[in-house]
């Protein structure tokens, strides 16, 4: 298949010239994928039957001949990772575990694909089966995600030596993966860190939905991925022998290796393939029945011939004994028991003493910071302590201050640090980070800008979808950064990060809230979190260090002196505020308490007696220096902004926006009808 056209009577053409061929064994069991493909897509009456018909021979040599892994026991800690990047192919996925004996993946969780509750889902979702790596669909998200993976499988070897770590991570994609930015950030980076264990597969079928991707996709793929330093070889994607021969070379490159596999989509259908007809719909009877006809399949549907099931299953066990080997090496290996623990993602006995000492020096030198300083301090507490914790940034590092003393990156070539330059790539680092999570062994924090949470929500968003703990280390969260002005200036941010369902969004108070949810964030295994934190210095709030106040989400800082007339609830460097506006308010005869609200997340699941012992019954008001979204879930009135911010020195903008005690005191007045209500004005 020479022609890169995808014109539909070319490419019918060349499928006619692949199906005159000879019958193999191997092209047999490729049409066990496809016939399941049809069928399940069919009865459901939904799905994308095209890339599995198409991608049939490329998964076939993978798994017959190439991947290592055991059907037996799919979380094996040193098995191949696989990534099916173009998730919208999930039933190559579904009939690969199937068909190599995978419990789980029975024919009935087949015929009831994409229904509710089935591990067969429209997309592959993660969690709903063990061999399932990762989560999904939305394109680009799987290769760059698999780029972390390989990282992860090249540092942990790193520590712990080839022995126990030795893996290959193989990523099927698509075209569409190709266009989508985050994959190349993540591919200049893999080509940068010279990760010579990461495969891409690219379905080069030359369809998307609008049709042919000349339509909108002209560049020349492979030079690109030259540039970035990978390898790069294009093959006929239904010859098995070459297919072979590409996939060896990989194993042997020095370089990460892209193979384009010239396919056809929706392969074998008689009007369908090579057209966007079959991307994304069923083929309907009359087409099904002439693939299977041109396939020489006579199996009633969902029925795979007992020969056929046997050789695949043969290839659900080929690597059994590599596994029972490597158990042996584990057993003996003197990092056993480290190895296992991390890997589990238990935390090392006693790693929350350095974190405790410093909150103790934060209560008695009560350190007037930002709150990104005194992040650092936690890291360097935590870091020596927490050996599987990897931290970076996207070119930020003096900013974000996410860099520990001591701590070294990582490097081409050279992956025995623990820190990684992402490069002004933020989208690319937070899908790396969830391939280090999802991989197993790692903890990976990773700063930016919190404004620039949008170039790397997708991400975000899938982290909180798979349960992953990922560190997010948003600084200069508010107004309060200053001179960059309102390009710089995150005024929507939190509010829509705390739409995400999952993920927990830590705005601490003081050094010593910072440090505390520090230790939540690590805590937290069931999902990402983010740490909000201020470029200003912030004055220290509290004195004491025994308990996490920050544990439960929010809590009282300051309670009223007698029955409380209002309560005044602030979050990050806003709770400075509400205790000056309390202390004001007491003059005039007005009892407020000060709630101190660093996790909405961690707060709203809470029992409700607590909840109602901290936010009482007085008339409500929040302040924060973002816009009120959300807020009125909390409070009857809010002190905020309401529109960009400016360009000027923190403490002037504050004051130019009403973001002040004064205006807090102004509007709780008011709440109580003492007063008009001038509330933070945005310009």
């Amino acid at each position: 298949m020479d022609s890169p056209s995808t014109s539909p009577n070319l490419a019918l053409a060349a499928q006619a010239a692949i199906l005159a061929l000879p019958v193999t064994e191997e092209r047999r069991m490729a049409d066990c994928i496809r016939v399941l493909a049809m069928d399940a897509v069919e009865k459901a009456k939904s799905g994308h039957p095209g890339m599995p018909m198409g991608m049939a021979d490329v998964a076939t040599v993978l798994f017959t001949r190439f991947l290592k892994y055991d059907a037996a026991d799919p979380r094996w800690a040193d098995r191949d990772r696989f990534v099916l990047s173009a998730g919208h192919g999930s039933m190559l996925l579904y009939g690969l575990l199937h068909l190599t004996g995978h419990a789980g993946m029975e024919m009935e969780v087949l015929k009831n694909f994409r229904q509710l509750h089935s591990a067969a889902a429209g997309h592959p979702e993660y969690g709903e089966h063990p061999a399932i790596e990762m989560t999904t669909g939305p394109l680009g998200q799987g290769i760059s995600t698999a780029v972390g993976m390989a990282m992860a499988e090249r540092m942990l070897a790193a520590r712990f030596g080839k022995s126990l770590v030795d893996h290959r991570t193989w990523v099927i994609c698509s075209d569409g993966d190709l266009q989508e930015g985050i994959s190349h950030e993540a591919a200049a980076l893999a080509g940068h860190l010279g990760l010579d264990k990461l495969t891409v597969l690219w379905d080069d079928n030359h369809i998307s939905i609008d049709g042919d991707t000349a339509l909108s996709f002209s560049e020349d793929v492979l030079r690109r991925y030259q540039a970035y330093g990978w390898a790069v070889k294009r093959v006929d994607g239904h010859d098995h022998a070459q297919l072979a021969a590409a996939m060896a070379a990989a194993t042997r490159s020095k370089k990460p290796t892209i193979i384009a596999c010239r396919t056809i989509i929706g392969f074998a259908a008689p009007k369908k393939a090579g057209t966007a007809g079959s991307h994304g719909a069923p083929l309907g009877a009359d087409e099904i029945t002439g693939a299977k006809s041109a396939l020489g399949w006579n199996a009633e549907p969902f029925t795979i011939p007992e020969g056929l099931k046997a050789r695949w299953e043969e290839a659900g066990r080929r690597s059994a004994g590599t596994r029972r080997s490597w158990l042996k090496r584990l057993a003996k290996h003197p990092m056993r028991v480290e190895f296992e623990r991390a890997m589990a993602g238990k935390l090392p006995e006693n790693w929350a003493e350095g974190l405790n000492a410093l909150r103790a020096t934060f209560a008695t030198e009560k350190p007037k910071i930002g709150s990104r300083i005194a992040s650092q301090r936690s890291l360097g507490a935590l870091v020596p302590a927490v050996p599987e914790m990897v931290g970076g940034s996207a070119d930020l590092t003096g900013s974000n201050n996410t860099d520990v003393k001591g701590v070294p990156a990582i490097g081409p070539g050279n992956f025995n640090g623990r820190y990684v330059h992402w490069g002004v790539r933020e989208h690319g680092m937070a899908a790396a980070m969830n391939g280090m999570a999802l991989h197993g062994g790692i903890i990976p924090y990773g700063g930016t800008f919190l404004i620039f949470a949008d170039y790397l929500r997708p991400a975000l968003r899938l982290a909180a979808l798979m349960h992953q703990r990922v560190i997010h280390v948003l600084t200069h969260d508010s107004i309060g950064l200053g001179e960059d002005g309102p390009t710089h200036q995150p005024v929507e941010t939190i509010a829509s990060l705390r739409a995400i369902p999952n993920l927990a969004v830590f705005r601490p108070a003081d050094a010593m809230e910072t440090a505390e949810c520090w230790e939540l964030a690590l805590r937290r295994t069931e999902g990402p979190s983010v740490l909000a934190l201020s470029r200003q210095a912030l004055p220290a709030l509290r004195e004491d260090a025994t308990e996490n106040r920050s544990a439960r989400g929010a809590y009282v800082l300051a309670e009223a002196e007698g029955a409380r007339d209002v309560t005044l609830i602030a979050t990050g460097s806003e709770v400075q505020l509400a205790i000056a506006a309390r202390a004001t308010l007491a003059e005039q005869g007005i009892q407020a308490a000060v709630v101190s609200f660093p996790c909405w997340e961690i707060f709203a699941q809470q029992d409700e007696a607590y909840r109602a012992s901290v936010l009482g019954t007085a008339p409500r008001i929040g302040i924060e220096a973002g816009i009120g979204f959300g807020w009125e879930r909390w409070t009857d009135a809010f002190v905020g902004m309401n529109g960009f911010g400016a360009s000027a020195p923190a403490e002037k903008l504050f004051e130019h926006f009403g973001i002040t005690a004064p205006a807090l005191v102004t509007a709780a007045k008011s709440l109580l009808g003492q007063g008009p209500n001038t509330q933070g004005q945005s310009k």
